[in-house]
């Protein structure tokens, strides 16, 4: 008993000698900066995206990017780390191409730490969410031809670190569906680990399109199964970050599907063409700092108004019977949830948020989000 609780103080300890992560990323679509005074916690700032294409060329003229590292160190409190995301979803082409052979991880790697010395970030975050399969692409590249990549993948990571040295910061922004952790096996974990600072775990789009029933996209239940596969397949809980999401979700769902006996968990249309994976419509997304479109809009009034919090699984919702729409967001309510449930439970280094800018103008799950953070951190000490 007494060893055990030992090895807890020493556990929390660690957590509190370390400042909790708290890391935005600032999109291009909605390159939003608050007021200083809303954004003086955040401890790490991630660009996105710099295409990973670019790092392929044997001497890149240029580093295209929607703003500079510059420019944001001047919106957020001195201190703060400015990182490059590279790629982002669909944009995988360029990693495959990395990965394939020792030259070509070598030149990715080394055209990423003249990036970085370019621009003077302070380091990137990897943003290959789908290596090994599963990704957009995945009905026109099947999954047993990218077998190749499970392997490939730490390997470029590593060549990432060899050249950054480690003062340089690397993080990868990874899945959070155990159906698509093809890569972060039991046995790559450990040589993935060995070259990130962090870990930050896409605990959003949970249910997407190639669902078939309602669920919450970012719920808790969902959430936690998420880090615990992280966690069994051997990640440190400390290494990990917890992600949240700052849109709402909308999926059409089947008109016979029983959704008026139980919403969630019912049968939704066909999302996905079954042969190209082609987006079929009946599925969308958009953030707080953009109108609702106008096909949905009616709805998604209803929705605000209307909406409730799942207790079992963990999820804000709203499902509208008129139209055949399932939304699922979160409320700060959800987010001060899964801080108890997820953060503190698993002992987690840190949150982040896709993205700043898509909560503007009111900023108020950033807001829930910070309260949470700090609450967090005093709770640490206040345990020791």
């Amino acid at each position: 008993m007494f060893m055990r609780f030992l090895a807890a103080l020493i556990a929390m300890a660690h957590m509190a000698s370390a400042s909790t992560r708290y890391m935005m990323y600032l999109t291009g679509q909605h390159n939003v900066v608050p007021d200083k005074s809303l954004v003086s916690d955040i401890t790490h700032v991630a660009l996105a995206f710099m295409s990973s294409a670019t790092f392929n060329q044997v001497q890149p003229s240029s580093w295209p990017l929607f703003t500079t590292v510059e420019v944001a160190r001047s919106q957020f409190t001195d201190g703060t780390a400015v990182m490059v995301a590279i790629g982002g979803w669909g944009n995988t082409a360029g990693f495959g191409i990395a990965a394939a052979t020792e030259i070509t991880r070598k030149l990715f790697a080394h055209n990423v730490k003249s990036m970085v010395d370019a621009t003077g970030a302070d380091g990137v975050d990897i943003d290959w969410e789908y290596p090994g399969g599963n990704g957009e692409d995945y009905k026109q590249i099947p999954n047993p031809e990218k077998a190749w990549e499970i392997e490939a993948y730490p390997l470029l990571l590593s060549e990432i670190r060899s050249a950054l040295g480690p003062e340089k910061l690397i993080s990868a922004a990874v899945p959070g569906l155990p159906r698509d952790m093809l890569a972060f096996t039991k046995s790559t974990i450990p040589a993935i680990s060995a070259s990130l600072d962090f870990f930050n775990v896409m605990t959003y789009d949970l249910m997407n399109r190639r669902d078939n029933v309602t669920k919450h996209h970012t719920g808790i239940e969902s959430s936690l199964t998420a880090i615990e596969a992280y966690e069994e397949r051997g990640v440190p809980s400390e290494k990990m970050n917890l992600g949240f999401a700052f849109y709402i979700k909308w999926y059409k769902t089947d008109p016979h599907g029983g959704c008026d006996k139980n919403p969630v968990g019912c049968k939704t249309a066909l999302m996905e063409d079954p042969l190209t994976g082609a987006d079929l419509g009946q599925a969308g997304a958009f953030s707080w700092h953009d109108p609702a479109p106008d096909d949905v809009s009616a709805s998604y009034e209803k929705a605000i108004a209307h909406g409730k919090y799942d207790s079992e699984y963990g999820g804000h919702y709203y499902w509208d019977p008129e139209e055949n729409l399932w939304w699922s967001w979160d409320t700060p309510y959800v987010i001060a949830k899964k801080f108890p449930a997820i953060m503190e439970k698993k002992g987690l280094g840190g949150a982040f948020a896709w993205g700043l800018g898509e909560d503007a103008d009111d900023f108020t799950h950033l807001k829930a989000l910070t309260i949470e953070v700090k609450r967090l951190a005093r709770g640490y000490q206040d345990e020791l």
